[in-house]
């Protein structure tokens, strides 16, 4: 089971902040640390001192980092133009020397939107959009060098493009999420390499994943071949009574907590994830951090979940990896 920091920055973090958890998902053995991609906060929170750019962030974290993979869970399709956005994440995985994933989607607050001019269009047509994405971005970094790629869509056209640069992974992990009951399931066989559940109930997580299979199967792809990977809020504690705190500390009520397999003591997040292994074929974690200068729960979780989840060096000989 591979376990992965998530962020949400713009809830109010600085590139520091981002910096020191990174450099400490990266000491205590997780696999990953990923970033949100917006640029409003959400609920009553201020956000102060205001929203990172996930991809500018992202490309700093690739030269002052050493082993842990990067990337978005994830990117909005309304923020940037395809082509751009391939170039940015190529650059930051050379930077990297290989480290970055794209989390791409549709995109769906729109608060952040006319807070900072972006255009949001209808929800069809922003699934339209991130169709074209996903064409566009995996179809420049696949072709070969020498070739030029074109793409005629209904919303971008490419004439010629030279496609590049090229990422240094080939090819660069594109990881695509949701509950949609088609176009999303129909998007991931086509295009990604992971297939995310963010905070869905266990039930609805595992009919998704019936889903996507049933999706790569048409598509003529072994859906064996598909990551699958769900995302929670991490409320743990070395027992019930700082579950409670922590959990009354982040604004999660008792309610949230009862399905999430990130909430509980060591142990009971261990069943927990063992539990959702079971069902939904996931084999990667990501562990949803809300306090940033709560370093003390990324550790408890390295100590005493990592562990009973099993070890593994498939990364480079310093790395940790569960």
């Amino acid at each position: 089971m591979d376990l992965r920091i998530f962020t949400e920055p713009q809830q109010g973090a600085t590139y520091a902040d981002l910096l020191r958890v990174a450099r400490a998902a990266e000491d205590a053995g997780y696999d990953a640390f990923f970033r949100s991609d917006h640029y409003r906060s959400m609920g009553d929170v201020s956000g102060e001192p205001g929203p990172t750019d996930a991809w500018t962030t992202l490309s700093a974290l690739a030269v002052q980092t050493e082993r842990i993979r990067l990337g978005t869970l994830v990117t909005s399709a309304t923020f940037r133009l395809p082509g751009p956005l391939a170039i940015q994440v190529a650059q930051a995985d050379q930077m990297s020397g290989g480290r970055v994933e794209l989390g791409l989607g549709a995109g769906w607050f729109e608060a952040e939107h006319t807070g900072y001019g972006i255009p949001f269009p209808s929800t069809s047509e922003r699934f339209a959009r991130l169709t074209e994405q996903l064409a566009i971005v995996t179809g420049l970094w696949s072709t070969a060098s020498g070739d030029t790629f074109s793409f005629t869509g209904e919303h971008y056209t490419v004439v010629d493009s030279p496609a590049l640069p090229k990422p240094t992974q080939q090819p660069l992990p594109v990881i695509v999420g949701g509950t949609g009951p088609r176009r999303t399931p129909a998007l991931a066989a086509r295009h990604a390499a992971e297939f995310n559940l963010p905070f869905t109930p266990l039930d609805k997580a595992a009919t998704q994943v019936e889903r996507v299979a049933e999706a790569c199967r048409e598509a003529g792809r072994d859906p064996a071949s598909i990551i699958r990977s769900f995302a929670h809020t991490l409320v743990v504690g070395k027992d019930d009574a700082e579950v409670a705190r922590r959990g009354e500390a982040l604004g999660v009520g008792a309610d949230q907590l009862a399905d999430n397999p990130l909430a509980g003591t060591p142990a009971q997040i261990v069943d927990a994830i063992g539990t959702w292994r079971e069902r939904t074929g996931a084999t990667r974690a990501y562990l949803q951090v809300l306090d940033l200068a709560d370093l003390d729960a990324i550790e408890l979780v390295a100590a005493e979940v990592a562990p009973q989840l099993g070890y593994s060096t498939r990364c480079a000989p310093q790395a940790q990896r569960w």
